[in-house]
């Protein structure tokens, strides 16, 4: 009897969708997203426990990495020389403020007096003799990089910025209408002169960091297996590597972090996460976050060179290394199922691979030979002009964005109170978030608006799974 409502619960929720996939049952081992790593925590602390199959004595070194990851910072000279150097210029004073509890951070409100957990990146398009091998770009002569509002005492922040929405309404083939909010960015006290007049602007909202470590262990050759960038199968989806500067070895590699896939390695994404986000040297970015224009951020004291330490770095690698994903709820559930079999039949999947299987030849042995369910790619997408900020990072354009994981989405309201998705948190729900999705991804959007109010209910279901 179970199985006959099932199939007739499914047969209705699908009922005028194309040919494809359709899912009646849960898949063996489904549940488990980073296979003997999985936990199954669902509150507050979902994302911030370490891999199920870490030992005791591991765990206490997760703990060490832990520590850096959430303490604050503070400037030099200071007693606490194992912690000083902050700044002169930075956006916070340590990683869990912008990666809150683990999970994902959020654009300012309209009183915040900084951004904290969103940063901005900065650039100016590149000239014909710019050699753009190591960074990538060509930073903002004044302001460099990336836009610190905050500063030690005694030199200025580089300024305000501010986001503003304007409305965009998607209308679903029932009638039904959502309203979008496209981000418009603002800034002011600028502490530097004005900017270049042709500066490009990236709002980015820190992203969760579960996972990282089984996403450092796919194979290369396993992403590369999903890339088409001349669309030779005729499907509209041309996903494409980008190929980034490895600082460690001093040669050009896959990247696969960030929101571009600008960095190569979790080592090098942490590295440089500490050197622009709170200005703290490491031997593998020995520079801080002032631009050469900064005279006076240049002369203040720092913390030693390097600030953070290589023990330091490697302690906050393996924590970010083994921060576990928390196992899927409800696989078998009817509902889920059918947003499952929706999901795959507007090609939801096509870029949001569902699972791998981690590399023998793993970072940290926990991670090794595991089946895991990123739903990601890790590849480079063109997602359209409407999520576009027109900045490039490497191979990456100004429309394109490497395919986010969706593993723990849906526990993204417990963990951390909000549900701001996309790279700079304009989508204020799943909805809103499968909505902005154009360019390579435009086809299967419109397939989801053709979803009458039942089939969109069972694939937030399915996302909220996930």
């Amino acid at each position: 009897m179970r199985y006959a409502l099932l199939t007739l619960s499914l047969a209705g929720l699908l009922a005028g969708c194309d040919a494809g996939p359709s899912f009646s049952e849960a898949e063996p081992g489904e549940q488990l997203s980073v296979g003997d790593g999985t936990v199954t925590k669902t509150d507050q602390n979902a994302f911030s426990l370490p891999l199920a199959n870490l030992s005791p004595t591991r765990r206490l070194d997760f703990s060490v990495g832990n520590s850096f990851f959430r303490n604050p910072w503070v400037i030099a000279p200071a007693s606490t020389d194992a912690r000083d150097g902050l700044g002169p210029l930075f956006n916070t004073n340590a990683c869990q403020n912008c990666h809150i509890k683990d999970g994902r951070g959020h654009p300012p409100g309209p009183e915040a007096k900084q951004a904290v957990s969103m940063l901005v990146r900065l650039s100016v398009p590149a000239g014909e003799g710019d050699d753009l091998t190591r960074s990538g770009l060509v930073a903002e002569p004044n302001y460099g990089g990336q836009f610190q509002d905050a500063a030690i005492p005694g030199i200025a922040p580089e300024g305000r910025v501010r986001v503003e929405y304007v409305p965009v309404v998607m209308t679903f083939a029932d009638g039904h209408e959502v309203e979008l909010r496209k981000p418009r960015l603002s800034f002011s006290n600028l502490g530097y002169g004005e900017m270049h007049p042709a500066t490009l602007f990236s709002a980015r909202i820190a992203p969760p960091v579960i996972g990282l470590g089984f996403l450092e262990s796919i194979s290369d050759a396993d992403l590369l297996a999903h890339a088409d960038p001349d669309d030779d199968n005729g499907d509209g989806i041309s996903g494409r590597a980008n190929r980034v500067w490895d600082r460690a070895s001093g040669t050009i590699r896959m990247g696969r972090f960030g929101w571009k896939a600008g960095q190569p390695s979790l080592r090098q994404q942490n590295a440089e996460a500490f050197a622009n986000d709170m200005g703290l040297t490491s031997h593998l970015v020995p520079t801080d976050s002032c631009a050469p224009s900064q005279k006076d951020c240049l002369a203040l004291p720092d913390g030693g060179t390097p600030e953070v330490s290589d023990e330091i770095l490697d302690n906050v690698t393996f924590y970010t290394r083994n921060l576990a994903v928390p196992a899927r709820r409800n696989v078998d559930d009817p509902e889920v199922l059918a947003g499952k079999s929706l999901f795959f039949q507007a090609n939801c999947q096509g870029c949001h691979v569902p699972s791998y299987t981690t590399a023998a030849e793993a970072p940290e042995p926990e991670l090794a030979s595991q089946t895991i369910r990123p739903y990601s790619d890790l590849l480079l997408h063109d997602m359209g002009p409407g999520l576009a900020d027109g900045r490039p990072e490497f191979l990456a354009n100004g429309q394109e964005w490497r395919t986010p994981p969706l593993w723990g989405i849906g526990l993204t309201e417990a963990v951390n109170g909000h549900t701001q998705f996309l790279h700079d948190g304009r989508a204020r729900n799943l909805m809103e978030a499968v909505l902005w999705h154009g360019g390579e991804a435009a086809s299967s959007r419109d397939k989801v608006l053709t979803f009458d109010a039942g089939q969109r209910a069972a694939l937030l279901a399915f996302l909220n799974s996930l």
